[in-house]
């Protein structure tokens, strides 16, 4: 049984979080892009890492990545008190760790529409504190290494171009912006020459791919995007901006945050301000977006 408490502490977990985006974005700036400013990893943005090195996904990578900027933190682990403590480690005196939500369900027996007694499976999240490796003292060396900063920029973009060619989508260059087409099933992409740089055409792409995995032979992702600037469409262009995101993440990519449109913003803070877990929704479809990227390329022979 679901006590009001419990009821409570959920809403308390959305509401939260998503003001934190809505005052990001009512101050002119992404907050799944903060990192690339933040000198996090030697230069280098990375997924939020769990104690064993598993990223965390979803809501928690914007939530990590918010707190390591605004913290100020290097180290891409969060690790909960226990856990620490396992390691031969421990949380320095006074310092205060970050939340994070887990997602669950629970089955509760209801009458049917024949009076039949039916389980129905209810979702709902759970909430657990972590600390950044910065504030704990005593783990194996590995936990406080940064990453190297890369030397070398064609290497990096030319993994990142043989991770797009092996997606198999359609991308047809030309033109003076991008967008993907859903009918015809296609990316358009400007010339790679018109770009600031290489990583900007990258994170584009990446943007785009975020999109095209909407259509109905992948995720058939319908957001109830009717007409270009409804909610629907903020909705699609929020789960493909955390998408692009993460995805530069995995792909070592550190694009420069671009100018935002004022439109963008504004469409986005409608749909947060008026449903408090619509931002959770979109990390989580951008998740999956991202898996099934990955799931597109090849397989490592052992």
């Amino acid at each position: 049984m679901t006590t009001t408490t419990e009821t409570t502490a959920r809403v308390d977990i959305y509401t939260r979080v998503t003001n934190r985006i809505v005052e990001a974005l009512e101050a002119g700036h992404r907050p799944w892009l903060k990192p690339w400013n933040a000198e996090h990893a030697a230069g280098r943005i990375m997924w939020p890492l769990r104690h064993n090195g598993t990223p965390y996904s979803g809501i928690n990578v914007i939530c990590l990545w918010m707190e390591a900027e605004t913290r100020g933190f290097v180290s891409p682990y969060w690790l909960t008190y226990k856990q620490a403590q396992e390691l031969g480690g421990h949380v320095r005196k006074g310092e205060h760790g970050a939340p994070v939500v887990y997602a669950n369900t629970f089955t509760k027996k209801e009458a049917g529409e024949n009076g039949d007694e039916v389980e129905r499976e209810i979702p709902f999240l759970k909430q657990y504190t972590v600390f950044a490796a910065d504030q704990i003292e005593g783990l194996p060396g590995h936990y406080y290494e940064l990453a190297h900063t890369p030397t070398e920029t064609l290497e990096r973009i030319a993994q990142a171009d043989e991770f797009f060619k092996h997606t198999g989508a359609d991308v047809r260059i030309g033109g003076n912006r991008a967008f993907y087409a859903l009918e015809p099933d296609y990316i358009r992409l400007p010339p790679f020459e018109t770009f600031r740089d290489a990583e900007s055409h990258a994170a584009t792409l990446a943007h785009e791919l975020a999109h095209w995995t909407r259509h109905p032979s992948r995720l058939d992702r319908d957001l109830g995007r009717k007409k270009w600037g409804d909610e629907g469409y903020a909705m699609e262009e929020l789960v493909a901006e955390m998408g692009s995101a993460f995805l530069c993440a995995d792909l070592q990519l550190t694009p420069e945050t671009r100018e935002d449109h004022a439109a963008y913003i504004a469409s986005w803070l409608k749909v947060l301000k008026d449903d408090k877990r619509a931002v959770f929704s979109a990390a989580s479809y951008a998740s999956k977006a991202v898996e099934f990227l990955h799931g597109l390329q090849p397989k490592l022979v052992e």
